[in-house]
């Protein structure tokens, strides 16, 4: 009866060391296809004035982007800060924002956030991005925006500009 008392505890252990293994890789993988999707570029501050700033890494951007006739729009916090990133937000709903463009409150994300693009990954991959935005150090970093069309944004912005004829804000 002892060694099978024993074998069993030594299975459990081995299990739950294979589980964090597990889990290790999940947040690994996620940090690969956060850093390979470019999130870092539209969500750190600094990004785009040439000066990232690692130590508030997804922490939101400071520079906004202005869609014709649609407003501005400020790469949130991605970190799992309570009041200023994505804290509250449990795993799945991080997966359904980033493969629906859907946010928990119902809202719908920036146009000119890839969701399209990303809808495209596999659950596992998907979850393994929010697994690891989950394990990021919480960042306080309030983003400010979304600014409406006729707002004057207190940001430095870029602009999106569509070709004659051309206007995407319907596609």
């Amino acid at each position: 009866m002892r060694r099978i008392v024993q074998f069993v505890a030594a299975l459990a252990l081995t299990m739950s060391g294979v589980a964090a293994v597990a889990a290790d890789n999940g947040v690994a993988r996620g940090e690969y296809l956060v850093r390979f999707g470019g999130c870092n570029d539209c969500h750190t501050p600094g990004y785009f004035l040439g000066k990232p700033d690692s130590s508030r890494f997804l922490g939101g951007s400071d520079v906004g982007f202005v869609l014709p006739g649609m407003g501005t729009f400020v790469g949130p916090n991605l970190t799992p800060d309570d009041e200023t990133g994505l804290g509250k937000w449990n795993r799945d709903q991080i997966i359904t924002a980033i493969q629906t463009g859907v946010r928990p409150d119902g809202r719908i994300l920036a146009p000119i956030m890839p969701w399209r693009a990303f809808a495209g990954l596999t659950k596992s991959d998907a979850g393994a991005i929010a697994d690891y935005l989950k394990s990021l150090p919480p960042v306080s970093h309030n983003v400010q925006g979304p600014f409406g069309p006729g707002d004057k944004p207190p940001v430095p912005r870029m602009m999106v500009v569509f070709p004659a004829g051309n206007d995407q804000r319907n596609h």
